[in-house]
């Protein structure tokens, strides 16, 4: 026996993410938590063999989802896969908790979810197909398969996408700092995110009080790593760059923040790529916020939802092309306003660039 697991508040603030689906916080983690600290207290069990435990799960739900001769399969299937994904998160949690996550580990963890989704979506859907004769099952079997694969491709390159925009103004920065010694770049995104109880966003819009930008600076410089950008606990994660439908850093120029209240200290630039966003859907600030002190991410429908509606819903209830056709549906609503919100974003991305190029011929002149 390990004695040297911390207690289980502990173990929750390592493990759990800062953000995650609601799915998961409200449904998983009040169980994968406790499990995680009695795994590492009481076994030797590794993160990787939770993963194959958890691809196993999952096959063994497609074969209840397969044999689909009534009601009471399509409820095993449900239950089972429902473990699967509690195992599915255990082994990120163990891998955090103990230090033996690796490259290969999350390799692993992605192929096998994807794997798992592949082959349940096919069952369940011929099973389902061989019970009523309807060929709308075979049509969804491609559609959730379909779905599945576009959100992860999705996600991939709007992270590609927002992690060239934020090399390049941590580039000009850079440059800015050996000119004029200032202090680093700290994405206002990456604040909120770390410090959910700050209802700072629902001030940007008023310009901001200078005692709370001037905290909010001096945080963003306490924060900043060695080459003065702004490193904060979670936004490099083993698993979250194949996970990224949310785990993205954004940004657009508020400007300039003074911190003369701050003795010996230097401006700090914050940037914020969603100014646009932020002013044309000002509730969405309240929500957000709302669900970040709860730590629930505001992308409701996420890839989660969806397998959730899919696998665990529509067999509980025997109406799997009903939430198969919602889920969807809404998953699509949710990953089209993810790109609008990316289009609104790259404008001030746009925006801040061509400020920084004003800034330079201002103090050349």
């Amino acid at each position: 026996m390990r004695r040297d697991i911390p207690p289980l508040a502990e173990v929750r603030r390592i493990t759990q993410k800062k953000r995650d689906a609601w799915w998961t916080v409200m449904l998983v983690d009040p169980v994968a938590t406790p499990l995680v600290r009695v795994l590492a207290m009481r076994t030797k069990v590794t993160p990787n063999q939770v993963t194959w435990g958890a691809f196993l799960l999952g096959l063994v739900s497609a074969a209840c989802f397969a044999w689909g001769d009534g009601w009471r399969w399509l409820i095993a299937g449900a239950v089972v896969y429902h473990l699967s994904f509690i195992l599915d998160c255990v082994d990120g949690k163990l891998a955090r908790l103990t230090g033996q996550g690796s490259v290969f580990g999350a390799w692993l963890d992605f192929v096998f979810d994807r794997i798992r989704v592949m082959a349940c979506a096919i069952a369940l859907m011929a099973g389902q197909y061989q019970r009523t004769g309807d060929t709308a099952y075979i049509w969804l079997a491609a559609v959730v398969v379909f779905l599945d694969g576009l959100r992860y491709i999705n996600s991939l390159e709007i992270f590609k996408t927002r992690h060239t925009m934020r090399k390049q103004i941590k580039a000009h920065i850079r440059a800015a700092r050996r000119a004029e010694d200032t202090a680093g770049v700290a994405f206002m995104e990456d604040l909120l995110r770390d410090n959910p109880e700050a209802d700072i966003e629902q001030d940007l819009r008023k310009a901001a009080e200078p005692a709370e930008l001037a905290e909010l600076a001096e945080l963003a410089e306490r924060s900043e790593g060695a080459e003065g950008t702004l490193r904060t606990e979670g936004t490099v994660r083993t698993e979250g760059a194949l996970r990224a439908e949310d785990e993205i850093g954004e940004a657009a120029e508020v400007g300039d923040i003074d911190v003369t209240g701050l003795p010996q200290r230097p401006r700090a630039k914050v940037i914020d790529l969603h100014q646009e966003f932020r002013h044309r859907f000002p509730m969405y600030l309240r929500l957000r916020s709302y669900l970040l002190r709860h730590r629930i991410r505001a992308h409701l429908i996420s890839g989660i939802e969806f397998q959730m509606g899919v696998f665990i819903v529509g067999p509980l209830i025997d109406q799997v092309i009903a939430t198969t056709v919602v889920s969807g549906a809404l998953l699509l609503v949710f990953e089209l306003a993810i790109i609008y919100k990316l289009l609104l974003s790259t404008r001030d991305f746009a925006r801040t660039l061509d400020s920084f190029e004003r800034e330079g011929v201002a103090a050349a002149a």
